[in-house]
C-alpha cells in the first residue's frame, strides 16, 4: 500500500486529488493539506510514501521549502503539479527532491502512472520538459565548473553544512550557540561569495566544489 499525501490550496483541486488516489485499491490518503505550512505539521505523523503536490503560483519560488521538507523527510517522495513545468528550475527542483513534475491539467492515468514510479524510485518528467532540460543541465554542468568560488571561512562551511541538512536559521543558531542574526550574516555572506540567490543553489555548488559532502 503506497501511503499519499496530497498538497493544494484549493479545496477543489485537493478534492480531486484526493479522488484520484481513492480510487486505486494500492494507494490510502494519509493526509491533505492545504498549504506547505499544513504539510510541515502534519507530515510526521502522516508519514506519507508520496506527497502530490499541487502547487498555482511561481514553483521555482518554492524550491527552498521543498528542499528542507525534502531533507527532512527523504523516505518521501515528491510529486509536483505545475502549470510552469518547463525551464530551468526545474533541475533544482529535482535536486531539491522532487521525483515528478507533470502539468497541472495531467490527466488521473497519468498522476496514479507518477505516484507508481516515484514509489519504485524512478524520476518522471515529461518529453518537451526532458528535451528542454538537456541543453541547460549540460550547460549549467559548465557554468559550475568553470565558475571562480571565493573561499568560505570555516564557519560560513559550517553553517553551509547545516543548510544542505534542511536545517532552518534557528535551528542552526541552537546548534552552533550564536545569534539567529548571526546566522542570517553567514548566508547573506555565503550567497555572496558563492555567487547565488538561494540556499539550493549554494548547497549544489558547495558540494560540486567539495566544500560539503551530504
Amino acid at each position: 500500500m503506497t501511503r499519499v499525501a496530497v498538497v493544494a490550496a484549493s479545496e477543489v483541486v485537493r478534492a480531486g486529488l484526493e479522488a484520484v488516489v481513492s480510487a486505486r485499491d494500492s494507494f490510502e490518503t494519509v493526509g491533505s493539506f492545504a498549504d506547505f505550512a499544513e504539510l510541515e505539521q502534519g507530515i510526521e505523523d502522516a508519514q506519507p510514501d508520496v506527497v502530490l503536490l499541487d502547487i498555482d503560483e511561481k514553483p521555482e519560488d518554492r524550491l527552498d521549502a521543498l528542499y528542507s521538507l525534502a531533507r527532512a523527510f527523504a523516505s518521501a517522495h515528491f510529486v509536483l503539479l505545475t502549470s510552469r513545468s518547463q525551464g530551468a528550475w526545474t533541475i533544482d527542483a529535482l535536486r531539491s527532491g522532487v521525483r515528478a513534475i507533470l502539468e497541472r491539467d495531467a490527466m488521473a492515468s497519468e498522476i496514479v502512472a507518477a505516484i507508481e514510479a516515484v514509489s519504485n524510485n524512478l524520476v518522471v518528467v515529461q518529453v518537451e520538459t526532458m528535451n528542454a532540460l538537456l541543453p541547460i543541465a549540460s550547460r549549467n554542468e559548465r557554468e559550475i565548473d568553470e565558475l571562480p568560488v571565493e573561499r568560505l571561512s570555516n564557519r560560513e562551511i559550517e553553517v553551509l553544512g547545516m543548510l544542505a541538512e534542511g536545517l532552518g536559521n534557528k535551528m542552526i543558531a541552537y546548534r552552533l550557540g550564536i545569534s539567529e542574526h548571526t546566522v542570517k550574516f553567514h548566508v547573506g555572506s555565503i550567497f555572496g561569495k558563492l555567487g547565488v540567490s538561494s540556499r539550493t543553489e549554494a548547497v549544489t555548488l558547495g558540494i560540486r566544489q567539495g566544500m560539503i559532502m551530504l
